[in-house]
């Protein structure tokens, strides 16, 4: 196992410790679903931090992007997008983050971008969750509109749930790091196997 390849698997097991859920769920796009991921209790902690970066800036390079700002749509989007922010500047080569609002100030500049995007920025979106893509084009609506941009759109989890398709008919290649079925076969299988060590007690 390479060193990527260790970091990938840390971050996985380290989603399906905090942020993975099986159940009964209502999606943000108003579907229903067997399982449900919160990346933020992972993309916020210190180590989840850590890894994002690292393995966030190996897939922007892989997939040929060389961006000059990250972000998307907050709330989901923003630790990800300060965390290739900080890991880029480690590395040398910065890559500036930036948070698109859901809705515009009501107060002083009205901006609906923050953290100093310019005009003409060559830019990736990134998510934590894609379902149906509608964040990401949200996002991307608002980018273009502020006169820049899209290179592609980074995420952490893609359900394969359309989103994919969807952003590819509106012409922006998804990367994702982790698939939505893969973390919840991996969670349900670690929830089996706990209770089949409980019942063997």
């Amino acid at each position: 196992m390479n060193d990527l390849d260790a970091v990938r698997h840390r971050l996985r097991d380290l989603l399906l410790e905090r942020s993975v859920r099986i159940g009964d769920f209502t999606l943000a796009s108003g579907a229903r679903s067997d399982y449900y991921v919160d990346a933020r209790p992972t993309t916020m902690c210190a180590e989840g931090q850590a890894l994002v970066g690292r393995l966030g800036l190996h897939m922007l390079a892989e997939a040929g992007w060389a961006p000059s700002h990250v972000g998307g749509l907050t709330l989901g989007a923003d630790p990800i997008a300060y965390a290739l922010a900080h890991r880029s500047f480690l590395d040398g080569a910065p890559i500036d983050a930036f948070t698109v609002r859901k809705q515009a100030k009501a107060h002083g500049t009205g901006r609906r971008i923050e953290g100093g995007l310019p005009e003409g920025a060559a830019v990736v979106v990134i998510e934590d969750s894609v379902t149906s893509g509608g964040s990401a084009l949200q996002a991307i609506e608002a980018v273009r509109a502020h006169g820049c941009s899209v290179l592609g759109v980074l995420a952490l989890v893609d359900r394969d749930e359309g989103g994919r398709e969807r952003l590819a008919g509106a012409g922006y290649l998804l990367r994702a790091a982790f698939s939505g079925p893969e973390l919840r076969d991996a969670a349900r299988a670690q929830s089996s196997s706990r209770s089949g060590m409980t019942r063997q007690r």
